[in-house]
C-alpha cells in the first residue's frame, strides 16, 4: 500500500515520543489519543485531530462513523430485531407483501405459510420457529428459506438495499418509543452476554453479544475534547441507533439512520424520510453506500436537492470518516482528513482502502476477534463495485483509471 513520506515519517516521530510523553509535556488544548491501534494508525489520527482541532485553534469540524462493526462489534439492529422476535414484539401485517415494495411472491407465500396474518396482532415467533427462520433469512440473505429470492425489481443498489430497509418496516405499528425501548432491552442483554457467545433463532445461530470497541469509545470521546462535531451514520433505525449512540455522548441530534415516517397516531409506518431530490418512499433511499453522502450533506451541512448526493467541496465534507462495509466506502472516501477502515474483507472497501489513492487511508483489524487473512486478492480491476444497476463493476479512481487488485495485508 502506498504511503506518503511525510505521513510515515512524522508517525513514526510520534509513536516513538508517545510512550515517553508526560501529562506536563502536553499542552492542555491537544487532546490524545490512547489505546493499542494497528501500526501508526493512532499516530496518524492523532495528526489530524491535532491538525483540525482545538491544539490548532480550530472548532467545529466534522467526524462520522458508521455504527455496527464500526463503533460496536456486531451488529445493534441485529441484537434488537433478535430481542422482538424472542419476545413477540413485532406485529403481523395484513399481508406481508404490504411491508416491501420490493417483496416477491415467494416471500409473502412463505411468510404468510410460516407466520400468518391478521393487521395489527403480535406475532408469536418466540414459539414458532418456522416464522423466526423465514424472517432472518430474509434478512441475513435476502431469500427465503427455500433460497428463493425475498426481493426482486428495481431499485438504485447505491442508495438502497430492501433486506436492510425492511428491518425498520416491520416494527410498523409500534411507536418509536417502544422500539427504543426494545432496543435498550437488546443493548443490556447484549452487553452481558460474553464475548463470542451466540443463540439460535429458530434454526440460525446467530451473535448474542455486543461490545463497544474500546479504541473507538475513547477516539470519539477524544474528537470531542478536541471540538469536532462528531455524527453517527448508519443503515440501521435510528430509535435503535439512537439507544446506543447515547453511551458515547452522541445525541439524537447528531444520530443519523433510517427515519421511519409515523402515520397519524405517532407509529411507525413502512415508508421512512428520503434524502436529496428523493421523496419519503417505501425504501427508495436509504442511509446506504451514496445515501450516507447524502444524509451527511443534507443533514449536517445543509445541502438541499439533487446536489447532495453529489461529492462537495472540502469546506463541506468531514475531517475523519470511518466504516467498516461497502455501505460505507463513498462517505469515508469523501473525508479530508484521515479515511478510517476496520477490516471485514469487504471488496470495494478494501480496493479502496489498499489502494490509498490519497495516502490518507488507515487500515486496521477488528478490535476484536478480528478475521483472518484474505487469500485471494481482491477483484478490484473487474467485480468489486457495485454499480446503481446492481451489476458488477471495477472500481476507479477519480481520473478514471482503474484501481488494480488488491492483496489483504492488515488483519
Amino acid at each position: 500500500m502506498r504511503r506518503l513520506l511525510v505521513w510515515t515519517l512524522a508517525a513514526a516521530a510520534t509513536l516513538a515520543a508517545a510512550p515517553t510523553a508526560t501529562p506536563a509535556d502536553r499542552r492542555p488544548n491537544c487532546p490524545q489519543l490512547s489505546g493499542r491501534w494497528y501500526g501508526d494508525n493512532r499516530a496518524r489520527l492523532q495528526q489530524v485531530i491535532d491538525a483540525r482541532g482545538t491544539c490548532s485553534g480550530h472548532r467545529g469540524a466534522v467526524a462520522a462513523f458508521d455504527w455496527d462493526n464500526t463503533l460496536t462489534k456486531n451488529d445493534i439492529t441485529d441484537a434488537t430485531l433478535s430481542w422482538a422476535l424472542r419476545h413477540d414484539r413485532l406485529l403481523s401485517p395484513a399481508r406481508w407483501k404490504d411491508t416491501s415494495a420490493w417483496l416477491t411472491g415467494a416471500a409473502d407465500r412463505a411468510l404468510t405459510a410460516a407466520c400468518g396474518t391478521g393487521a395489527g396482532v403480535p406475532l408469536r415467533t418466540s414459539d414458532n420457529p418456522d416464522c423466526t427462520d423465514e424472517i432472518v433469512r430474509i434478512r441475513e440473505d435476502g431469500t427465503t428459506m427455500s433460497g428463493a429470492p425475498a426481493f426482486a425489481g428495481r431499485w438504485n443498489h447505491r442508495r438502497t438495499v430492501p433486506q436492510y430497509a425492511w428491518v425498520p418496516q416491520l416494527f410498523a405499528g409500534r411507536t418509536p418509543a417502544q422500539l427504543a425501548s426494545y432496543a435498550r432491552a437488546a443493548r443490556t442483554e447484549a452487553l452481558a452476554a460474553p464475548v463470542g457467545a451466540t443463540r439460535v433463532l429458530g434454526t440460525h445461530t446467530v451473535p448474542a453479544y455486543v461490545r463497544y470497541y474500546d479504541q473507538q469509545r475513547d477516539l470519539v470521546r477524544t474528537l470531542h475534547r478536541a471540538g469536532f462535531r462528531v455524527y453517527v451514520v448508519s443503515a440501521g433505525s435510528e430509535p435503535v441507533t439512537e439507544v446506543w449512540s447515547r453511551s458515547l455522548g452522541i445525541d439524537a441530534a447528531h444520530t443519523l439512520a433510517i427515519r421511519s415516517v409515523l402515520d397519524t397516531r405517532g407509529r411507525i409506518t413502512t415508508r421512512n424520510t428520503g434524502c436529496g431530490d428523493v421523496p419519503a418512499s417505501e425504501g427508495a433511499a436509504i442511509p446506504y453506500i451514496d445515501g450516507k453522502r447524502c444524509w451527511i450533506n443534507q443533514e449536517i451541512y445543509g445541502v438541499q436537492g439533487a446536489a447532495a448526493w453529489r461529492k462537495q467541496p472540502p469546506a463541506r465534507r468531514p475531517a475523519i470518516a470511518g466504516g467498516d462495509a461497502d455501505t460505507d466506502v463513498t462517505f469515508v472516501g469523501d473525508a479530508t482528513g484521515a479515511h478510517l477502515v476496520l477490516n471485514r474483507n469487504k471488496p470495494e472497501l478494501m480496493c479502496r482502502a489498499y489502494d490509498d489513492a490519497d495516502g490518507r487511508w488507515l487500515v486496521n483489524p477488528m478490535f476484536i476477534d478480528p478475521l483472518p487473512r484474505r487469500k485471494q486478492p481482491y477483484p478490484c480491476a473487474s467485480t468489486a463495485r457495485t454499480a446503481p444497476d446492481g451489476t458488477p463493476g471495477p472500481v476507479r479512481r477519480p481520473d478514471g483509471s482503474v484501481v488494480p487488485d488488491q492483496a489483504d495485508t492488515v488483519y
